[in-house]
């Protein structure tokens, strides 16, 4: 199931090749789709996936002083202390993160997206998926915004996919439907958690959005399905004050009964490597955008 520091020393050949990944990315924002050049591997099999991610804070700030809960996951499991957002704002990163591509760096953005992206993957290769999304106010709402519901924190609202396709479009659900499919066992495959404005530390403190996590997330990680081999990823979107690698130095953490335990790497990752991380742990074979050439993150799990 995919539920979607110490720095280790590193060779100087991999050194010389970050320093030029640096200088490559100095003169804007990283659309290459390269993403990290290590960590590629064989991964283990999924059946459920679940991201959440998490608004605008950087590495260094979303420390464990403010986010205790997110950082025992982190020492328990596996995290990545050079993993990069793509851009800047927010809303090219969500693309990325499903799309393989930025596609816009307008948050006003409200246009219907026909761009490959991993529904159409996940459909096309028979998978289920779901986003859920809080204080969405309707099943399948496509709305700009409603309370603390912000749809360009919702990238698959975006997809024709989706939007042109009625029973595709159904999956679009609030986020109280979250706890009723775990409780039931009907999780689908892949699982994209867009918390509020709130609960995601866009507009309320890192204290806020962790308790958040333990509140909602915990139970996940203690549900049988989850145990017998989920995948959780929890990443923020991008950095506050940080440009590097186009969207700065971020928290990503991953999370499963496969992962290897008090795991580290400095390897250089990006929003995409995520994307192919997801899905070719559920078994796909074909990957949107710029997942398509990125590595896998296979390190961070037990073969």
């Amino acid at each position: 199931m995919i539920y979607i520091v110490t720095v280790a020393r590193r060779p100087v050949l991999a050194l010389v090749s970050l320093v030029a990944l640096a200088c490559a990315a100095a003169s804007g924002p990283n659309t290459s789709g390269n993403g990290g050049g290590g960590g590629g591997g064989a991964l283990p099999h999924f059946v459920h996936a679940v991201i959440v991610v998490e608004e605008n804070h950087d590495f260094a700030q979303a420390d464990s002083a403010h986010m205790p809960y997110l950082h025992s996951l982190m020492a328990q499991y596996g995290y990545a202390t050079q993993y990069y957002a793509n851009t800047h704002p927010s809303i090219g990163n969500y693309f990325v993160l499903t799309a393989g591509q930025i596609i816009t760096n307008s948050d006003s953005y409200s246009a219907t997206i026909t761009e490959d992206n991993i529904v159409r993957h996940l459909v096309a290769s028979g998978k289920t998926w779901k986003s859920y999304a809080e204080d969405l106010p309707s099943v399948g709402y496509t709305g700009q915004k409603s309370g603390g519901y912000a749809r360009k924190h919702n990238p698959l609202s975006f997809f024709s996919d989706v939007v042109n396709d009625s029973a595709q479009l159904k999956r679009l659900v609030p986020f109280t439907q979250f706890a009723t499919d775990l409780a039931g066992d009907t999780l689908p495959n892949y699982a994209f958690v867009v918390p509020n404005l709130c609960n995601d530390a866009h507009d309320c403190s890192l204290e806020t959005a962790d308790a958040w996590l333990q509140t909602n997330i915990a139970p996940l990680l203690a549900s049988p399905s989850f145990q017998t081999g989920g995948l959780l990823v929890i990443v923020f979107d991008e950095a506050d004050s940080d440009n590097t690698h186009g969207g700065g130095r971020i928290v990503w953490t991953a999370i499963s009964p496969k992962a290897k335990r008090g795991f580290t790497s400095a390897t250089l990752y990006q929003h995409e490597n995520t994307l192919r991380l997801m899905a070719e742990g559920l078994g796909l074979t074909s990957f949107p955008g710029a997942a398509a050439n990125a590595s896998n993150m296979a390190e961070f799990f037990t073969p």
